[in-house]
């Protein structure tokens, strides 16, 4: 499991999300961060099940990346920016390293299908 590197993707994506859970004030956003982080960690351990590993890491990157832009036009509308720090990046660098891993997972399930296909039509011949 820890040899892959979308596992290690998840795992740093994982990691951003639960240190924002201290810097994060408003309800809401502590809600989706606590979605995004579960579909996370969901994404983590269902390693076996590649194609369901992929959709819910790609649906957390959709979860941070959503965040991430509704944090965003709270930082542009505010008035107050003393409240906003260095951890309201993390979404969007949790976002991209899931869509990395969903990339990376994409690439271990062709391998797999293709090595299943070669092998089955060497059985044929």
């Amino acid at each position: 499991m820890w040899q892959r590197v979308q596992t290690l993707y998840l795992a740093v994506g994982l990691a951003l999300a639960v240190v924002m859970f201290w810097h994060v004030t408003d309800l809401w956003w502590l809600i989706l961060l606590g979605v995004a982080a579960f579909m996370q960690l969901v994404a983590l351990g269902a390693y076996k099940f590649r194609i369901f590993q992929m959709r819910t890491a790609t649906i957390a990157a959709l979860l941070f990346a959503g965040l991430q832009i509704w944090m965003a036009v709270v930082y542009f509308t505010s008035a107050d920016k003393s409240a906003f720090d260095i951890t309201f990046v993390f979404p969007v660098i949790a976002a991209i390293l899931d869509f990395l891993a969903s990339g990376r997972i994409l690439s271990d399930e062709m391998l797999v299908q293709n090595s299943s296909r070669l092998r089955s039509s060497r059985r044929k011949h």
